[in-house]
């Protein structure tokens, strides 16, 4: 429920946690933007890259219309873990059957590591194409890394600088601009696309919301969530402190919208981008990030190849220890061991060796010389398939009175939530449609 339909609750005494001073802008942002920012990870990048090429700005409004549902899903999310203080897997585990709980987790466990292989890949040949050398020992070097960064940097820390990456994001606006986009003629086709009604574009329309509405991300700003519970002392469980409320709900509200906001904005600049100078110079089929890159260079000029390059490698780390950690929280949830990236190694040994799974397992997949964009490509595909599920059980969770109290969602986002859980297995079931029939 909004703040404003909250139920009456007594006064706050003593034993009831009284709303901390507000904090400032850039205080607010956090879960919110880092996971919007996260969402735009190499395949993202590859996802968008190829819906330009291919289909040019008349794939641009996937990424309009999804914000809304985004929005929805993401502050359901967001709420379940601020109001219980607990992630998805462990509300799952209070309303759903064990074997369910498990089949839930083991989905987001191997969407992650597919995607965790395939983001690798893409960071390796976008620093082969910058520096020279071979991309698998730069896939091999930046897996490596950014395990290294979670197990032994504190996350009050390392989230300064996860916000940080996300500016590395802004190269792909600076493409767009480099491009010498037609404005008036993108946005118009943007909004009143022409559809092309195909297996294909069907596909590249599961792919575009399978990467921006991703389970990972949803795990990943609930944990979120209860990280900051932690991490602030005046912080409780908003169902046990009725006082935050109002303040909480703002600030959830404020950085899911303008994370979500970043997040299909660069998507959105992506397809601008490859859409005025692939697809428009007759390139419609991109096989890897780096050849994306090259393609742009002759047509945008060389900047363009550098800033979508360094794009694919910062959002890379930045992306990587949201799916590796969203899927270590979820598996150690299951199996009740103690988790947290605030924690030191020796405090939570089987919560890192869970994280620390995760990557190897997904530089194993980077470095079997799998098609990167295909293996991109599938992964958003699959991503899109296992969230409905997700999705549904999210819904049921936040609007529960037995985990929510009197906070479950209110009428209006019920309403958004379902409205994108609806989207995306419309989406699913037309691809699926499309393949069988095409």
């Amino acid at each position: 429920m909004p703040p404003e339909q909250v139920r009456p609750e007594p006064p706050p005494g003593p034993e009831q946690p009284k709303a901390p001073a507000e904090p400032g802008l850039l205080a607010k942002l956090g879960p919110g933007l880092i996971t919007g920012a996260a969402d735009d990870d190499p395949s993202g990048i590859a996802t968008y890259s190829q819906g330009g090429a291919q289909f040019g700005y008349n794939i641009a409004w996937t990424v309009l219309f999804t914000y809304p549902l985004m929005v929805g899903i993401q502050l359901a999310s967001a709420r379940i873990g601020r109001v219980t203080g607990k992630g998805l897997t462990e509300n799952f585990q209070r309303l759903f059957p064990a074997w369910l709980v498990f089949g839930l987790t083991a989905l987001l466990a191997a969407a992650n590591i597919i995607n965790i292989g395939a983001d690798l890949n893409a960071m390796g040949d976008a620093a082969a194409l910058v520096i020279g050398g071979t991309g698998a020992w730069y896939a091999a070097g930046f897996g490596i890394v950014s395990l290294l960064l979670q197990v032994f940097i504190p996350y009050r820390s390392y989230v300064r600088v996860l916000k940080w990456l996300t500016l590395s994001l802004l190269a792909y606006v600076g493409v767009a601009f480099v491009a010498h986009v037609d404005w008036p003629y993108a946005l118009g086709h943007a909004v009143w696309p022409s559809i092309t009604w195909s297996k294909e574009y069907a596909i590249t329309v599961v792919a575009i919301l399978g990467t921006t509405i991703s389970p990972y991300l949803f795990f990943w700003q609930a944990e979120q969530e209860v990280e900051e519970i932690k991490r602030v002392a005046e912080d409780k469980p908003l169902r046990i402190a009725p006082a935050q409320v109002a303040q909480q709900y703002r600030r959830i509200k404020l950085d899911t919208y303008i994370g979500m906001a970043f997040s299909n904005g660069i998507a959105f600049f992506m397809i601008v981008a490859t859409a005025a100078t692939l697809n428009a110079h007759g390139i419609t089929n991109i096989a890897t990030t780096a050849q994306a890159a090259l393609a742009l260079e002759p047509i945008a000029g060389h900047a363009a190849t550098l800033l979508f390059a360094m794009g694919v490698i910062g959002t890379g780390m930045l992306a990587v220890p949201v799916l590796a950690g969203s899927a270590a929280y979820a598996i150690g949830a299951l199996l009740r061991v103690r988790r947290g990236l605030d924690l030191q190694f020796g405090a939570a040994r089987a919560f890192y060796a869970i994280l620390g799974a995760a990557v190897l397992l997904g530089m194993v997949i980077s470095l079997a010389g799998l098609d990167p964009i295909k293996a991109l490509y599938l992964s958003a595909v699959i991503n899109a398939v296992i969230s409905v599920p997700i999705m549904v059980a999210v819904m049921l969770t936040a609007t529960s009175a037995k985990v929510m109290k009197s906070l479950a969602l209110s009428w209006k986002w019920r309403v958004i939530g379902w409205a994108a859980t609806a989207a995306m297995a419309l989406a699913t079931g037309v691809m699926f449609w499309a393949m069988a029939t095409g």
